[in-house]
């Protein structure tokens, strides 16, 4: 057996190693850690494999499927737009509501699920405001790990804490029995990710995030403030179309999107009459702009909603599109396809022979070959993307949405809470959520199979078997008897410290479950022996295993991983601190408020 514990520690040792190394990827290491414990015998071939078919995998499948539902029907940019009509477009104060929205929606929730229903939103905050992902995921990712310590049902741990208890002839908590510390270390976790955002998260987050669209913006020097304008009686802009009123001949503007009793028209075609009563929404030089509004007396408008979303990235944006050998375009002005009425796009520049225009070009000749950057709704340019007679090249980032959806996308999120709250697995009720969505036509099977980040599932699966190997070889006993054998007889806050410090160990390479089914026999023992109360050291033992920051085992963090794009060393260098401070804080109010 000591020969099996030194074995399997070694292997733990190396695979430690390489996740915060990075030599090779992690997802690679932890099939190799995986593979090293059925060779070595450590495990049968099928407890090896066993981390495939495991609750904790199944749910990151579940919910990574849900997250991509609720995002193609919209509902997760309702929730963004709200995060950000209650915060404002500051990235601390986004980082900060966003933490405290999903930190307290653990409390009820399994925190993987609250970490996936806000994911899609995040990510929509990051494009629409162009705040990089980096900024936002982790801070939002350790607040659901916090936030899962607010209430007794909020997290795994607490929820087998209290079914291990009578067992041990000690009387189960009460559901907001953990409430105060919880309530300490979720504030204080975000206000560690706000105070020291420059030093513990990557680089890269102070800078704007890069995207095919600012890249495009920036090569054909686009501004893309949208400008608002009414029209008022008595406008010389009145009974004019757009060339008669030389919009792109001299001014060299383009109206995006015009609103006439309250019905929106996108990229309204050149033979659109103006009339007294009529939003634009215009594009171009802001000098040229305020030229144009002056010459015509329009009136200068705050933005309505409608027009608002032509600056969402996640609704609308600039392409670049060539025109192939094969189009009906060849040979034809844009004035002769009627560009705006076919495709509800609007053309901004014109490159044909090495020639750029900016101005009017609804006269020139289209050869092939020749591009045009355009700006439009998504939906309209994954439409011109399936058509012949333009090829897109610009990457695209979005996927058709299907609004109408939304609510069943919601019906299935909230059941899916709902039977996880009822004490459903939470891998059978978000798996059942997430085929109901499918379905219902929610999102079809390839895009849900196109959802799941397999690197996730291959890390967390091969990771898995580490943890079983630890109870089948003795490791995890061993390791505990040694931690409990130093501070064995020592003042109460050092055993309470060992303790804190002993689960969070445990948490990094196995289950946070299984540390506490493996640990809370030991320290009910422990405290008895010791005179100590033991129904609080265990609840101690369960808050401990939630401290799982440093590396990206837990599955909040895997989760979060990719869309974050962190590496195993950003987790070591932002969980480190935020590790250190949780240590501290329960320790010592565990200590002073119960010894």
């Amino acid at each position: 057996m000591e020969q099996d514990i030194l074995l399997l520690l070694s292997i733990l040792s190396v695979t430690i190693l390489l996740l915060v190394w990075e030599a090779v990827r992690i997802d690679l290491v932890a099939m190799l850690a995986m593979l090293a414990l059925a060779w070595t015998g450590l495990l049968t071939p099928q407890e090896a494999i066993s981390g495939f078919s495991s609750n904790a995998v199944l749910a990151i499948v579940a919910v990574m499927i849900m997250g991509e539902g609720a995002a193609r029907t919209g509902l997760m940019a309702r929730l963004a737009r709200l995060i950000i009509g209650i915060a404002g477009n500051t990235r601390r104060r986004l980082m900060v509501m966003s933490s405290l929205a999903v930190g307290l929606l653990s409390a009820f929730v399994q925190n993987v699920g609250a970490a996936a229903l806000f994911l899609p939103a995040l990510l929509n905050i990051s494009r629409r405001e162009r705040i990089p992902a980096s900024d936002l995921v982790m801070p939002v990712g350790f607040s659901a790990l916090l936030g899962g310590l607010l209430t007794m049902v909020g997290c795994t741990p607490l929820i087998i804490l209290n079914d291990l208890l009578p067992g041990a002839g000690l009387e189960p908590f009460g559901l907001f029995a953990v409430t105060p510390i919880g309530l300490i270390l979720l504030l204080s976790g975000i206000a560690y990710s706000f105070l020291f955002r420059r030093w513990i998260l990557p680089r890269s987050a102070d800078d704007e995030a890069s995207s095919p669209q600012q890249s495009l913006m920036e090569t054909w020097r686009i501004d893309y403030d949208i400008y608002h304008y009414a029209i008022p009686e008595g406008s010389p802009l009145t009974g004019l179309i757009p060339e008669e009123a030389r919009l792109w001949e001299e001014y060299s503007l383009n109206v995006l999107a015009l609103s006439e009793n309250e019905t929106i028209y996108y990229a309204p075609w050149r033979r659109t009459v103006f009339e007294a009563g009529q939003d634009l929404a215009l594009l171009g030089d802001p000098n040229a702009i305020r030229r144009f509004a002056d010459d015509y007396g329009l009136v200068s408008i705050s933005s309505l909603d409608e027009f608002r979303r032509l600056q969402d990235p996640g609704v609308a944006g600039f392409v670049e599109v060539i025109v192939p050998p094969r189009s009906t375009l060849v040979g034809k002005t844009l004035r002769e396809y009627g560009f705006r009425r076919h495709w509800e796009a609007e053309p901004l520049i014109y490159f044909s022979s090495g020639e750029e225009i900016r101005s009017d070009f609804s006269d020139r000749e289209i050869r092939a070959g020749d591009l045009f950057v355009v700006h439009g709704l998504w939906e309209h340019i994954l439409a011109m993307r399936e058509s012949d007679d333009l090829v897109v090249t610009t990457r695209l980032d979005v996927k058709r949405r299907r609004p109408g959806k939304a609510r069943l996308a919601a019906i299935c999120f909230v059941a899916a809470i709902i039977l996880s709250l009822t004490g459903v697995p939470i891998s059978l009720a978000f798996l059942t959520g997430a085929i109901v969505m499918v379905l219902t036509g929610v999102l079809d099977m390839e895009q849900a199979y196109r959802a799941v980040e397999w690197k996730v599932v291959f890390l967390i699966a091969g990771l898995i078997p580490l943890g079983l190997a630890m109870e089948q070889t003795g490791t995890a006993v061993f390791i505990a008897e040694a931690v409990m054998g130093v501070v064995e007889g020592q003042h109460p806050l050092f055993f309470v410290a060992g303790i804190a410090l002993l689960a969070t160990l445990f948490t990094l390479v196995m289950s946070n479950v299984a540390a506490v089914i493996v640990l809370a026999p030991l320290v009910i023992s422990l405290a008895e022996m010791g005179g100590l109360d033991a129904r609080i050291l265990v609840l101690l033992t369960a808050v401990s295993t939630e401290n799982s920051f440093i590396l990206p085992t837990h599955q909040v963090n895997a989760l979060l991983m990719t869309a974050g794009g962190y590496t195993s060393r950003d987790y070591v260098r932002a969980g480190s601190g935020m590790t250190a401070l949780f240590l501290l804080i329960v320790t010592l109010v565990f200590y002073l408020g119960y010894f």
